[in-house]
């Protein structure tokens, strides 16, 4: 009975409940270790990117307002396959950039491996260089494309491929996808561990 009692305790101590100190003259509750709870992960790879900045000014290669109908802002990215509405974030280099998928693009160069397009301000920051409101362009850094890794927190509501992403050309951004892709097996993280 010991044994279960104490798997019991273990398990609510584990997940946030006080604990009583063993000595009864030393009652005073200490917080147990918390249970860090992180937005559930969906899907994890990693591609090329490019950057854009859509504001309907015609500027630039400027296509009109995104598509999700919200104006053109930081963190709005575009995929050329996952639903409006998906969000995730983004790593290049030790940077972390939180994003939702706004648009669809990049249109060619995704037949090419360039599968998500990153705001230009959003970019600037992740390279070091400066965004340019003026010529929609990022100065200080030569590369127009990089390699990041991405997560994905949640998929959009709407029509969209909920996997991997593919080429534009493919149409899989006008299909509902009736098999999203399983989420890969996350370890619960104990608050203070590894730090």
């Amino acid at each position: 009975m010991s044994c279960i009692l104490g798997a019991c305790l273990a398990a609510t101590t584990a997940f946030g409940a006080t604990t009583v100190a063993a000595h009864a003259d030393d009652a005073t509750p200490t917080p147990a270790a918390t249970v860090q709870v992180d937005k559930p992960i969906l899907l994890k790879g990693s591609t090329k990117a490019s950057y854009f900045w859509d504001d309907a000014s015609g500027r630039m290669g400027d296509t009109g307002l995104p598509a999700i109908g919200k104006p053109m802002q930081k963190g709005l990215f575009a995929s050329p396959s996952w639903p409006l509405g998906t969000e995730g974030y983004v790593f290049y280099k030790g940077k972390k950039a939180p994003f939702f998928i706004g648009d669809r693009g990049p249109g060619i160069p995704s037949n090419n491996g360039v599968m998500l397009d990153i705001d230009g301000k959003t970019f600037a920051e992740l390279t070091g260089g400066a965004f340019s409101d003026t010529t929609l362009t990022v100065k200080g850094f030569d590369a127009g494309h990089i390699n990041v890794e991405y997560v994905i927190t949640k998929w959009g509501d709407g029509v969209g491929k909920k996997n991997y992403p593919v080429p534009f050309s493919t149409g899989a951004w006008g299909v509902r996808d009736a098999k999203p892709a399983s989420p890969p097996p996350t370890p619960v993280t104990l608050a203070g561990e590894g730090n």
